[in-house]
């Protein structure tokens, strides 16, 4: 079976990170996202791989190249993201039988994926405790009836995860008139498959789509929980490494370091002297940590730098980002409310009581900045030394 993996998209929700990175492609554990998407999927079965690309497109090309993991790679470009079912008929020229199409943003379970694929066709569904905010399918005695998108009275708690199993006939029902939001949906070719034949609902027993920072921390805690430790890198006899930790090699851990696990130190990146690294936490390739620096439950990118005395909590920081000596993120509300983060321009709710701030490629700030919780730098954003941050810039 062929799976189509939709990673065409902007990620605008996931932005300052994804400004010249697309979203599948932001970093969880030792691969992108949508590396753990195509694995799923290799897993559970499928023979081939497509992508539909299109923001930075080359990134993606460039990492999964003619073949993955064995299984043939092709790609299809959607030039303009008009939806989910404008994005799989740009794949329709490489559809030639039954198929699978995946969020390339979204992680699923390789065994709930198995099943998906075992017979056809087919949704993966996820239960949750409010299923308002989703689309929920109507389910019958194991067979979709339909879906109904963010509804106020849910027909079940059954939602919509983004992975199908269409048969081959469906290749011919991909031209769905716009939605309300102006868009191409898949869900229309899906209610026109429901109509024609019985489709399975799939338990998916875990998934998480990841589409705003916060999710990509949780993402990474996911990934990164299921590391065995491994020590390729060089890491110094008076460094204490607890729990699952990887360190890849060409890693270096210098004295007097503690590293709590589940943590994974890639290729090229030293850290400390006396440095703490704990939580969930990933240090990309060509990090730098430096002395008496803590880093709790974050995702910093390659090439970024995080010198000496310097703190940083439920943090994501992109690339080559430089923190200035003494920074300081905060990561924590006492009135214990959810930290908010602004979300396409609006200060939206992480539902996490700690969060400490995300900052974009190449953001700098000077020596002893401190940055307030919530706080988003742009791309390139500078501060001033001895400065408090309390809003975006």
């Amino acid at each position: 079976m062929q799976a189509v993996i939709l990673a065409a998209g902007e990620g605008t929700r996931m932005r300052p990170l994804t400004h010249a990175l697309p979203k599948p492609m932001v970093p969880v554990a030792d691969r992108p996202l949508v590396a753990h998407t195509a694995d799923a999927a290799v897993a559970a079965g499928v023979d081939e791989l497509v992508f539909v690309v299109g923001y930075e497109a080359a990134v993606v090309r460039d990492y999964f190249g003619d073949a993955y993991r064995g299984v043939p790679v092709s790609y299809a470009v959607q030039e303009e993201q008009l939806g989910t079912a404008h994005a799989v008929r740009a794949a329709r020229d490489h559809i030639d039988g039954a198929f699978a199409v995946l969020n390339g943003d979204d992680l699923y379970d390789p065994d709930g994926l198995a099943d998906l694929f075992s017979g056809g066709p087919a949704v993966g569904t996820y239960e949750v405790e409010d299923p308002r905010p989703y689309g929920v399918f109507d389910v019958v005695n194991g067979e979709v009836r339909g879906i109904v998108e963010k509804p106020s009275d849910p027909p079940s708690n059954r939602v919509n995860v983004g992975a199908y199993v269409f048969p081959a006939e469906a290749r011919e029902w991909l031209d769905v008139p716009r939605s309300e939001r102006g868009e191409h949906e898949i869900t229309d070719v899906l209610e026109r498959v429901v109509e024609s034949t019985a489709v399975r609902a799939v338990p998916i027993d875990r998934w998480l789509g990841v589409g705003r920072p916060w999710e990509l921390l949780e993402a990474n805690e996911w990934k990164l929980g299921e590391l065995d430790p491994a020590i390729h890198g060089d890491v110094d006899p008076d460094a204490d490494l607890r729990g699952p930790v990887v360190v890849e090699e060409g890693a270096r851990i210098e004295p007097g370091v503690v590293v709590e696990g589940p943590a994974l130190v890639r290729s090229g990146a030293d850290v400390g002297p006396n440095a703490y690294i704990r939580g969930a936490t990933l240090l990309g390739e060509d990090v730098h940590v430096g002395h008496s620096v803590e880093v709790k439950n974050s995702v910093v990118m390659a090439g970024t730098n995080v010198p000496h005395l310097s703190y940083v909590g439920d943090s994501v920081l992109g690339r080559n980002v430089n923190l200035g000596a003494g920074t300081q993120v905060a990561n924590l509300r006492h009135d214990d409310e959810a930290v908010k983060l602004t979300v396409k321009g609006e200060r939206v709710s992480t539902g996490r009581r700690k969060f400490g701030v995300v900052a974009g490629d190449g953001a700098k700030t000077a020596i002893n900045t401190s940055l307030d919780a919530g706080v988003t730098l742009s791309p390139g954003a500078t501060t001033k030394p001895g400065e408090s941050v309390t809003r975006d810039r």
